[in-house]
């Protein structure tokens, strides 16, 4: 194979940072994916003396090893990490080869103080915008501790172990053969639900008050507390994930002065960009409820932990909708996925059903066409809400069948999914597709559970606010996709929350 010349570009300059000696070793055989592998690494060794090749009977075969000189990683690409994987692989490659990881020295310390060995297995998808998160995320938990390996496995390379195991969505991460989780995490998540003995937790119930405490760190949340921090008051936020759902769109061609970006991008520019102030940074938290003491507000996390601030900002985003019928929940990344990019090579072959007319599902179901044999999408209204451009495209696509005025009744399946049944809105009859794979994409839905009756809300689950930004609760305000906000766009989220900061900073002065 040939690496594409600005790839090759850039790697070289990163080669060029390379400290140590490091040695790739490969498990090789006839095969034409062997081939592949042996391609890339040839080419890569070829572009730095740092850099040699040998080969030894793997695992899995075709895969490699990245090590030290003398000493051994832990770290393995089963497959050839390209896509998405290949900053997984660039970075491996920078960490061996003697650049210290970019994690806060909390966390450093905690993957070093862990005494269990484990082995972790990654599945993943070159096409995964998730995926990267967590490969790199358990590498360099391999290259800070000798006893924790990981191996990345590329679903399409490695089909028949993908349906030995059951994957059916990525990334799936295996700890000592053993389902772990699936889906994004993050490093602290990861580290929170290892089985390892619990440490002291940093108590948080000591810190002291804020003036602004912003919940969420998505474009809504990140803006509102750099615009708190310019002002020069305490503020602080509570990170469940950096980024948000940011996190969750591939291409970003509509952020004014930026023409083109992606959702991990620029969730790390975020976080970037907040650590340039003294904001204090709670990461891999959940509030659980908002409570008042005195003239305080209390915000209690999901570990039992209290928070005081003088004035909240709520920016907590939103998730994907669920169409909330038996057998969805139950199939859960066992055949019902919600990112087409992601788990749609998991699909290949099979036939597969996409839940939802609107722009996302319609842009699903032509992405999925040209990967599964068949794709059928379900309308609950009597007409598509995508643009017409989008129905256009679809209507060329001859292996796709749109059913509308149509509602979805059940899931249905044993171990995976194998069917869904459907009801005619126009004449009562039920109706059923034999299919491999659900893709559900009809829309959003505000994380404002855990917000009390004191919050004004619309039927919808958004809170309302005023053009302040502040919500029904005094010193209470709020922003982005959690909101009424009548656009849901990152940047519009980015502009309510500046004007939740500066609505807060007007409330702080005159209270």
């Amino acid at each position: 194979m040939s690496l594409d010349q600005e790839i090759k570009g850039q790697l070289q300059q990163y080669l060029a940072l390379l400290e140590n000696n490091v040695v790739f070793t490969a498990s090789f055989d006839a095969s034409e994916h062997s081939k592949e592998v042996q391609a890339f690494l040839e080419e890569i060794v070829s572009m730095s003396d740092k850099l040699s090749l040998q080969t030894e009977k793997l695992h899995y075969t075709p895969s490699f090893q990245i090590d030290a000189e003398n000493d051994s990683s832990g770290i393995v690409f089963a497959g050839v990490p390209l896509g998405h994987e290949f900053t997984s692989f660039v970075l491996a490659l920078l960490q061996v080869g003697g650049r210290a990881p970019k994690i806060d020295e909390a966390t450093a310390k905690r993957i070093k103080n862990i005494e269990q060995e484990f082995h972790f297995e990654t599945f993943v998808s070159l096409t995964c915008h998730n995926c990267p998160d967590v490969v790199q995320a358990l590498n360099i938990m391999s290259v800070l501790n000798p006893s924790i390996s990981h191996t990345m496995i590329e679903g399409g390379m490695f089909k028949d172990i993908v349906e030995e195991k059951g994957v059916m969505a990525v990334p799936t991460v295996f700890l000592d053969g053993k389902e772990f989780a699936s889906g994004r995490m993050s490093i602290e998540q990861i580290l929170d639900k290892l089985p390892i003995e619990a440490e002291v937790e940093d108590d948080l119930s000591t810190r002291e008050p804020y003036d602004v405490l912003v919940v969420g760190a998505g474009p809504a949340g990140v803006s509102a507390a750099i615009y708190a921090a310019r002002k020069g008051i305490r503020t602080g936020i509570i990170a469940e994930r950096f980024g948000g759902q940011v996190l969750e769109t591939v291409g970003i061609e509509n952020l004014i002065g930026t023409p083109y970006t992606e959702g991990e991008k620029l969730a790390q520019a975020l976080e970037i960009h907040a650590k340039e102030y003294p904001i204090d940074i709670i990461k891999a938290r959940k509030v659980a409820s908002l409570s008042v003491e005195g003239d305080m507000h209390v915000v209690t996390l999901d570990n039992g932990a209290t928070l005081k601030a003088k004035a909240l900002i709520i920016a907590t985003g939103a998730r994907w909708r669920n169409v909330n019928v038996p057998g969805e929940s139950e199939f859960k990344n066992k055949g019902v996925a919600y990112c087409p990019h992601c788990d749609g090579p998991l699909f290949v072959g099979k036939d597969v059903a996409v839940i939802g007319g609107g722009n996302s599902g319609i842009e699903a179901a032509i992405d999925l066409a040209g990967l599964t044999k068949h794709v059928t999408v379900i309308e609950f209204l009597p007409e598509l809400k995508a643009d017409e451009v989008l129905q256009k495209r679809l209507a060329t696509l001859t292996n796709v069948t749109v059913i509308k005025n149509a509602q979805t009744m059940e899931i249905l399946g044993d171990k995976k999914v194998t069917s869904l049944t459907y009801k005619d809105r126009a004449t009562e009859e039920i109706h059923g597709v034999d299919l491999a794979g659900v893709f559900v994409q009809i829309g959003l839905v505000p994380n404002t559970e855990f917000l009390d009756e004191r919050f004004a809300k619309t039927k919808m689950g958004e809170i309302e606010v005023d053009k302040r930004g502040q919500t029904s609760v005094p010193g209470i305000f709020a922003a982005g996709d959690c909101t009424d906000s009548a656009y849901k766009q990152i940047i519009i989220s980015m502009g309510s929350g500046a004007t939740a900061a500066l609505g807060a900073f007007d409330y702080l002065i005159r209270h």
